[in-house]
């Protein structure tokens, strides 16, 4: 079985915490946008901001994967790109991630308050081969991808 590591890499892990997720069953297209979308934001701000995507308040700017992707109110403002989505799935899964290296750091003894996303990362997860029969005995293929996700919090003055 092949290892995994963080792809960062800290000396000092005393101010940090750190949490992953595996085999997120949604397309890494997706996480790989809310991931950016967060990255640098402060823990709560990144929470709230993903309980408005999840309320369909707020959407989640597309930035690479942005092909007929229509312009929502707003987000040019804040993120400066017009184009976006409300992937409510993922951001359920980030959120949880989330959860996840909150209490993480709280075991550590770090202020949550003071904690900063410093490093997240979304990789491509195993990919499910399934086929659906059609007419004429053919099949088509039909696809169910997953993804990994890494988040690393730092506390800041």
């Amino acid at each position: 079985m092949p290892t995994w590591h963080y792809s960062l890499k800290l000396r000092d892990e005393s101010k940090i915490a750190k949490a992953v997720a595996f085999d997120i069953p949604v397309s890494i297209k997706y996480m790989r946008e809310i991931a950016n979308s967060i990255k640098g934001m402060k823990l709560s701000e990144a929470e709230r901001f993903l309980d408005n995507v999840i309320k369909l308040k707020q959407a989640v700017p597309f930035r690479r994967y942005h092909g007929k992707v229509s312009h929502k109110k707003g987000l040019a403002e804040q993120f400066g790109w017009p184009s976006g989505r409300y992937p409510v799935k993922g951001a359920r899964y980030v959120l949880e991630l989330l959860k996840n290296v909150k209490a993480n750091a709280e075991n550590k003894g770090l202020n949550v308050d003071k904690l900063v996303i410093a490093h997240i990362a979304a990789h491509r997860g195993l990919t499910l081969k399934r086929y659906m029969p059609r007419a004429f005995g053919r099949a088509t293929p039909k696809y169910r991808r997953t993804s990994h996700l890494e988040v690393v919090v730092k506390e800041v003055e």
